[in-house]
């Protein structure tokens, strides 16, 4: 059987690749295809080993519908990563977000539907749900989004489930918490934090520094997507949490901790426009359903992230000149 894998050559979809082929002859997708576009963000270096596994690539938009129709016809399964996910790059151009996010996801479902895809797994994330003072969203939540970034990602949410109850395509969603682990590009929070107190520079946090996220590791997110694409069910939202809830306070803490490096590496910057205050979300449902929980202690997780930083200088050096 043959399952695409789109946004392949980025932080979690080459990790997911990985994982789905060390699993390939349990689950029986012996045509794994890989479809990315090489954006900034997408490195070929990363799917490095899943091409030596027997993966294939594809290098193409999901905005490209002759692309995207060659490439899902036969297809089984499609797990649908690619995005733009910055929330800092939505805020200073937002049409990017729309036109990947929104029309390119619809184009995959479209598609899909006319390849007659049977299983097509949306990966989100808890931004859409927009912040939350106490407690954990559910799946049947409103969505609430604050920012440029999930709004794209809420609407390309609504045009997959549409898609469910329209064309019964068999579609589920899954919405995560904030991934961290090797070979996640450096303009997020910690592998741009680790490499600034590796180079002695110093790390900008945002605001009073007490904005709350819900750290998940990219293994641990990877398992629950493979999960949803085994057993989950059509037309049905699972949510994909960590269990360490940090304030980027705390989190600056254990990076600090962790690079022999102390409070005065810390420079506060003003607040970024929109932040939301809290992310946490309930996965119960994915638990009980599919069985899934976080394994990798947080701390252990962060310290090998950290590791991976320290001994990949010429893989991160490289992305953060090139973006400078």
């Amino acid at each position: 059987m043959r399952v695409v894998i789109t946004g392949a050559a980025g932080f979690i979809g080459s990790r997911f690749a990985e994982l789905l082929l060390a699993d390939g002859d349990r689950l029986g997708y012996d045509d794994v295809v890989l479809l990315d576009a090489l954006t900034y963000s997408g490195r070929r270096e990363n799917m490095a080993d899943a091409l030596a596994a027997g993966a294939r690539f594809v290098h193409g938009s999901i905005n490209d519908a002759a692309v995207v129709d060659a490439t899902l016809a036969g297809a089984h399964a499609v797990v649908h990563f690619a995005a733009e996910s910055h929330v800092d790059r939505s805020i200073a151009g937002a049409r990017t977000f729309f036109e990947t996010n929104v029309l390119g996801t619809q184009q995959l479902l479209e598609s899909a539907r006319r390849a007659g895809v049977a299983r097509f797994v949306h990966v989100s994330t808890d931004e859409v749900y927009g912040s939350i003072a106490e407690g954990s969203w559910r799946e049947d939540h409103r969505l609430e989004p604050n920012s440029p970034y999930s709004a794209s990602k809420a609407a390309s949410d609504l045009a997959a489930l549409a898609y469910h109850r329209t064309f019964d395509l068999a579609v589920m969603v899954t919405r995560c918490s904030n991934n961290y682990g090797p070979r996640q590009f450096p303009e997020k929070v910690i592998p741009l934090f680790v490499t600034n107190l590796l180079d002695g520079l110093a790390v900008p946090l945002y605001g009073d520094g007490l904005n709350v996220r819900d750290w998940l590791h990219v293994d641990d997110h990877v398992r629950g997507v493979l999960a949803v694409l085994e057993g989950g069910r059509s037309g049905e939202i699972y949510n994909i949490g960590g269990g360490t809830e940090l304030t980027n306070r705390e989190l600056t803490t254990r990076l600090l901790a962790l690079v022999d490096a102390d409070e005065s590496s810390v420079r506060p910057v003003a607040d970024r426009l929109g932040h939301d205050r809290r992310y946490s979300v309930d996965w119960t449902k994915i638990h009980l359903e599919l069985g899934y929980e976080p394994r990798v202690d947080f701390d252990e997780g962060l310290a090998a992230t950290v590791d991976w930083y320290r001994e990949h200088e010429a893989w991160w050096r490289a992305l953060k000149t090139a973006v400078a």
